[in-house]
């Protein structure tokens, strides 16, 4: 039986974006395509000093497996790792880490962009912004279906 090569977690220490890689790293592999997103330090004119991830954890690792289900399903692809920080993460640190790899470059660029597409629409994991002033704020990812469908479901508004 084959080894599986999807590597999901969800962690609250600091994202190793060269170890991710080494993750996804084969011989038969010509490309590793990856997507880091980090903590800026503004929004919409507000000065921003960290990001707080929090998540449904089985349910996030489970969709982020079933993300890469889809992905082997869509283009050739070797290795596929996806790391979500969770707790709280300063500015300029990695909050996602998506690394994919494939024989040829444009199946885990592809590949790549629809693991962030997706993550954000799909996985429950959700953001807080702290602000210098000591506000704080809940932020919905603007892909996100399932909040939507959710509150529907349950009678809240939308």
């Amino acid at each position: 039986m084959e080894m599986s090569k999807n590597f999901v977690k969800l962690q609250q220490e600091e994202l190793n974006v060269t170890e991710i890689m080494k993750l996804v790293t084969f011989p038969n592999c010509g490309a590793i395509c990856n997507f880091v997103g980090i903590t800026r330090d503004n929004f919409n004119n507000k000065k921003v000093i960290k990001l707080e991830y929090e998540a449904y954890e089985s349910m996030a690792l489970k969709e982020m497996l079933n993300i890469c289900t889809k992905i082997r399903s869509q283009w050739n692809v070797e290795g596929i790792a996806m790391y979500h920080r969770i707790g709280e993460v300063p500015i300029s640190e990695a909050s996602v880490v998506i690394a994919i790899s494939s024989p040829h470059r444009e199946e885990s660029l592809r590949a790549v962009e629809y693991a962030i597409n997706t993550l954000k629409a799909a996985v429950p994991i959700w953001k807080k912004e702290i602000y210098e002033t000591g506000e704080t704020q809940w932020k919905e990812n603007k892909e996100c279906t399932w909040t939507k469908n959710f509150c529907c479901n349950i009678g809240m508004p939308a």
